[in-house]
């Protein structure tokens, strides 16, 4: 049986002990009622895993005891999703939450001209990648930018040869479908996902110029949160 498995910061390496925040000691000690002697799984959400047993079953700062570390290194192939966020919040957190269990390395919201920009609380949604990882029993956790607008999106990201650059869209002009790339050949991918009103023309355009290849995700329309999940299943699987 798999051992429970939490999220901590950071640790030092050096360190035998470590003392759980007070969330995560409420939830080992008085949800879950671990005890002393008891063993549970640590990761720093950086490829660490730290197998540990409890010391001091204190429901607001427990103890643990480090047993045994291990690291695993980071998928070679980097994918990241820039999407718009969307009017439903929820519908957000929901692709967060798919994008992480797949395996997306970095996500980027997006601000675009047809963006209906909604309050954005990075530890709620920082909390949804966290839960998660844990759930899918990884030790990477994707990094989470801060909204930031369409031209600035297109400033971080890739460069090089190496790098595959996508957008998707609706618009009624030549796209690509998407299985005619082979995702594999290349060391960093990411695609762009426009809000419910699609990209505008002039968004396409400066893309394009970037070096973005217009894509079809399929035959069907679909909503910017469904059509961000296929992407990130498309790029982290093909």
């Amino acid at each position: 049986m798999a051992l429970p498995f939490f999220y901590i910061d950071s640790f030092t390496p050096a360190a035998s002990l470590i003392t759980l925040h007070e969330e995560t000691s409420k939830h080992v000690v008085q949800v879950l009622r671990m005890q002393e002697g008891e063993q549970l799984n640590l990761t720093d959400g950086k490829g660490n895993l730290l197998t540990t047993v409890i010391t001091d079953a204190h429901k607001k700062h427990c103890v643990v005891k480090v047993q045994a570390t291990s690291y695993t290194a980071q998928a070679e192939r980097k994918t990241t999703v820039a999407v718009s966020l969307v009017k439903n919040a929820s519908r957000f957190e929901w692709f967060l939450e798919k994008a992480t269990e797949i395996g997306v390395t970095e996500i980027i919201p997006l601000l675009c001209e047809r963006t209906e920009r909604q309050h954005f609380r990075y530890d709620r949604m920082k909390g949804i990648l966290v839960s998660a990882m844990l759930q899918s029993q990884q030790t990477w956790l994707p990094v989470l930018h801060e909204p930031v607008k369409f031209e600035e999106a297109l400033r971080l990201t890739p460069t090089s040869d190496e790098s595959l650059k996508l957008i998707a869209h609706c618009d009624e002009t030549e796209r690509t479908p998407f299985s005619n790339f082979q995702t594999d050949q290349f060391e960093n991918s990411i695609i762009l996902i426009g809000p419910e009103g699609d990209f505008t023309t002039s968004e396409i355009e400066t893309a394009i110029a970037d070096g973005y290849h217009p894509v079809m995700l399929g035959e069907t329309r679909l909503r910017t949160e469904t059509a961000a999940v296929v992407a990130a299943a498309l790029l982290c699987i093909c």
